[in-house]
């Protein structure tokens, strides 16, 4: 099947049962994404809302969220498509004729990437006074600072050299024809506002509304600074994107969106933005960001319109951002060929924990390998990033723990960098854009000895909590090398503790959580670590001391990961929302 919209991969996932339509009322404030979320953990569906309380268009949400849907978007598993791809770049050079006749699925591919120019586009199908107050757009969460667009596919072009970029910001709406443009640092749409306001140069941008999978998952991919996301969309469609001229902007715009907002960012214009509830499970703050003025919204004549939820994961963030690294990820040994994999922690909101297996060449070539990751491309927002050995697999936290347990010497195996770049979204370092990154290195080390202590029984960690602080309230222990307590405060005071104690034998790693994180569910623990930490202020060891500007440390190390005061709140829904589609369940799927 040709799938060339939003709506083509609709009637695809309704042919094959993986697409629910719901006739009851609903509401566009916080009850459908209650929906999405709960459906989306219990495997259900794609789920397109065609009564959505005040709105003449339908809500679709939930679209890509399971690996089925993923799978069926691109034609084959990501995984696949990221092996052929590698495969085929590693034979290209230099190139040889005999190639395009062994790999002609991923050269047929290749020849998609031009995008093609159509004069009648289904997106300008309508165009009228439409505006956004006539559009459902969501409020995902309680403290939001208001209505959220979270599926805008924003255009971009550079003013000076007129590459072009795709980008995926949220946009808050402030009125009828305005909005805000949420640009974190590192991402192209604002690398491009930063150069049209050096230029002085009226910056013009268009974004599209509910597109086909393939233009969507580029969108969010990371790419290369500088590659097209329209191009690289044909390539994994395996058909050219079909694209038109703008109505009121010099631009190309997607001929098959489902709408299309066009328009201009004021140079010298902020406001503030937020909050929201973000992908790190937690509300961003406000702050001062860049104002998008609307020109024309245009349509086609029966339109739907695309939304999504981010927020303590799982969401559908964790499909999406899964996806893109399976195909991309391989990608990366083009220029590491020591790396055989990596990979991004969706629990951690991706950015807080990459996992990166290395083939050590010469002794700590992986402490190398990391420090160089850090500074690739979106790679560079990465908070934590852990080595392991190529045969150990990185997608397997067990694993990935065992590793530690098994190599992990602070002394010579850790390191912490202070006041660096960091994501946007990141507030544990109070200061936005800014915070501290750590490398473990959890390679194997020939010339040391595998480090390994015989740990202690479960019996014996039940009555050390118990003795070492009564404030433990729960505690459990990963692969004999993580040790997680809940503690209700002072989480700083019981790590230290806890990883001075000379009884407490076996695990590398203490980290102590708040009692709204779930220890003995992984996906939590995860999130509850790696979310709520910075690691100049929150990490210790059993032992530190300073060899002239060197720090030296020795023994266990401990990880404060409570929620401080000062962080945001985390996301909870409120009860009568819970208890409001609770009742209404059933009614749902009538």
């Amino acid at each position: 099947m040709r799938i060339y919209s939003l709506q083509d991969f609709i009637r695809y996932l309704e042919k094959t049962g993986e697409l629910i339509r719901i006739k009851t009322e609903v509401d566009a404030r916080l009850e459908v994404v209650e929906i999405s979320i709960r459906a989306l953990r219990e495997g259900m569906p794609a789920l397109l809302f065609e009564n959505v309380r005040g709105f003449r268009f339908p809500l679709a949400m939930n679209v890509l969220a399971s690996e089925k849907r993923i799978e069926l978007a691109l034609g084959k598993h990501p995984d696949q498509l990221g092996n052929e791809l590698i495969t085929f770049m590693e034979e290209a050079l230099p190139p040889k004729p005999k190639l395009f006749f062994k790999h002609p699925g991923i050269v047929k591919r290749l020849f998609c990437t031009l995008p093609k120019t159509i004069s009648r586009p289904p997106s300008q199908e309508v165009i009228s006074d439409l505006n956004l107050n006539e559009l459902p757009i969501t409020t995902s969460w309680p403290e939001d600072g208001g209505r959220f667009i979270t599926l805008p596919q924003v255009f971009t072009c550079d003013p000076q050299t007129g590459k072009r970029n795709v980008g995926m910001y949220r946009m808050q709406v402030f009125d009828e024809k305005t909005t805000g443009m949420h640009w974190q640092i590192q991402k192209g749409g604002g690398f491009h506002y930063y150069q049209a306001k050096k230029m002085q140069k009226e910056f013009q941008i268009a974004v599209a509304l509910g597109t086909d999978p393939a233009l969507l998952l580029a969108t969010v991919a990371a790419l290369p600074e500088g590659i097209d996301e329209v191009m690289f969309s044909g390539f994994l469609r395996g058909k050219r994107t079909r694209m038109a001229k703008g109505k009121t902007i010099s631009m190309l715009v997607p001929a098959d969106a489902e709408f299309i907002l066009e328009g201009t960012v004021h140079l010298s214009e902020l406001r503030m933005e937020g909050p929201f509830g973000d992908h790190f499970g937690h509300y961003s703050n406000a702050a001062e960001f860049p104002v998008f003025h609307i020109n024309v919204i245009t349509h086609r004549r029966n339109p739907i319109y695309p939304a999504t939820v981010v927020g303590r994961p799982p969401m559908e963030d964790k499909y999406l951002g899964n996806a893109t690294q399976q195909i991309l990820g391989p990608l990366i040994r083009l220029i590491h060929p020591e790396i055989h994999d990596l990979w991004a922690y969706y629990e951690a909101g991706f950015h807080n924990l990459l996992v990166v297996s290395v083939e050590e060449r010469y002794r700590k070539e992986a402490m190398k390998t990391a420090l160089s990751v850090m500074g690739e491309g979106q790679l560079s927002l990465t908070k934590c990033i852990i080595t392991v050995s190529e045969d150990v697999n990185p997608r397997d936290f067990h694993a990935v723990l065992k590793a530690i347990r098994e190599n992990f010497d602070p002394a010579y195996d850790f390191i912490m960098i202070p006041k660096v770049p960091l994501d946007t979204l990141d507030f544990t370092s109070y200061k936005m854009n800014l915070g501290s990154k750590m490398i473990i290195d959890a390679t194997r080390d020939e010339s040391r000895n595998a480090i390994q202590k015989d740990g202690l029984r479960l019996s014996d960690f039940e009555r050390l909590m118990k003795i070492i602080d009564t404030r433990i309230m729960d505690w459990k222990i990963l692969d004999e090398t993580l040790l997680v307590v809940t503690v209700p405060d002072n989480g700083k005071e019981i790590v230290a503790k806890l990883t001075k104690s000379p009884e407490i034998i076996g695990p590398k790693i203490i980290a102590a959580v708040s009692p709204d994180v779930n220890i003995h569910d992984l996906e939590q623990t995860i999130w509850g670590i790696f979310t709520r930490f910075d690691a100049e202020r929150d990490i210790v060891f059993t032992q530190e001391k300073l060899v002239g500007v060197s720090p030296i440390f020795r023994g266990k190390m401990g990880i404060d990961a409570t929620w401080k005061t000062g962080y945001p709140l985390p996301l909870v829904m409120p009860d009568e929302i819970i208890d409001k589609v609770n009742k209404r369940w059933d009614t749902y799927w009538k």
